[in-house]
This record gives C-alpha cells, sequence and structure tokens, in this order.
C-alpha cells in the first residue's frame, strides 16, 4: 500500500498514468470507429450484391413474360430502361441517385408482375414462377440488406455525433453516413385494400 501512495505521490507517475490512459482510450474510440464504418460499408457491398442479383434476374423474366404479352411493349421498355438506370446509378456510386434509381426499378418490376396477373398460361409456367420466386426472394433479402445497413449506419452516426467520441470522429474526419429510404412519397402511403 506504502508503494501505491510513493508511486502516485510523485506527480509525475501521475500524469505518465493519465496520459497512457488517454491515449488507451483514443485508440479504442478510433478502433471502434473503424469497426463501425466498416460494417456500415460491409452492409452496403451486401446490398450491391442483392441489387447485381435483381439485375441478372429481370432479363430472363422480362423474357419469358414477353412470350405471353407480345402487346405489352411499353411495360417491357420501361423495366429495361429502369434496370439500365440503375445499373448506371450502381456503377456511378453516389448512394442517394442508387436509391431512387433502384426504387424506380422496383416500381416498374411490379407494373410487370400486373401484367402478368392477365395472363394465366404465364402464371402456370414453371419458368415464369421460378422466375417470379427468385425475384422475390431477392426483393427480400434487398429489404433485409437495407435494413441491416441503416442500423450499421445509425450505430456509426450515432458514435460520431456522441460525446466523446465525437472528439476522435472529428480528429481523423469521421462523416455520417446517408440512411437508404425510399425517395418515393406514393410509396411511404399506406396500402387502400379493396375488396
Amino acid at each position: 500500500m506504502q508503494s501505491i501512495l510513493n508511486f502516485f505521490s510523485s506527480g509525475a507517475n501521475f500524469v505518465w498514468v493519465l496520459v497512457a490512459l488517454i491515449i488507451v482510450w483514443v485508440i479504442a474510440a478510433f478502433n471502434g470507429l473503424v469497426r463501425v464504418r466498416n460494417r456500415a460499408q460491409e452492409a452496403w457491398a451486401d446490398i450491391d450484391v442483392q441489387l447485381k442479383r435483381r439485375h441478372d434476374l429481370i432479363p430472363n423474366l422480362i423474357e419469358t413474360v414477353k412470350g405471353y404479352a407480345a402487346h405489352e411493349k411499353s411495360v417491357f421498355e420501361d423495366v429495361t430502361k429502369a434496370r439500365t438506370q440503375a445499373l448506371g446509378a450502381q456503377s456511378a456510386g453516389n448512394k442517394e441517385d442508387m436509391a431512387s434509381a433502384e426504387n424506380a426499378l422496383s416500381g416498374t418490376l411490379k407494373t410487370l408482375f400486373a401484367v402478368a396477373e392477365n395472363y394465366p398460361d404465364l402464371k402456370a409456367n414453371q419458368n415464369f414462377l421460378a422466375l417470379q420466386q427468385e425475384l422475390t426472394d431477392t426483393e427480400d433479402k434487398i429489404q433485409a440488406a437495407r435494413r441491416f445497413y441503416n442500423g450499421m449506419v445509425m450505430d456509426l452516426n450515432t458514435r460520431i455525433q456522441t460525446f466523446p467520441t465525437n472528439l476522435i470522429a472529428s480528429l481523423f474526419k469521421f462523416v455520417p453516413e446517408e440512411f437508404f429510404q425510399t425517395a418515393d412519397e406514393a410509396e411511404r402511403e399506406p396500402v387502400a385494400v379493396k375488396f
């Protein structure tokens, strides 16, 4: 006990201990910020993977539906155009443009499925059903990836904005990320169910 009192009685030793604790805290805070930022980037990459899967399935789905609904040319053109815009936004790397383009693509896919409803033979076609199931599964995975990404962004942004880690974040230039959200106000409205 006496040796501990002697250690702290000299002011120089106390200062060194305090400096060492501050350095350990800075390292831990920095590593925590890096870890959360990397998880957010990983979550964004997971969204990219699912979107790529969707983009790969769409041409097959269009070709299957085309055989049954040749006179629905504008629907196919709209889906193809939306897919092209989504691929362009994805390669550009702007998250806001990408979210907007992907939301537009989702809207055109709903139109394509609505067209398919008018063709009973198409709805019974095994190839179409398999593609539709794959696309539905992919859409579910995209939604899950978006939710996971938004959770990681929330964690990162919270750490960047709360004291005392905000000091480290500003020192090392960590910036808040944008949430992945829908730009279309109509998608936020409740769905009207009519019988």
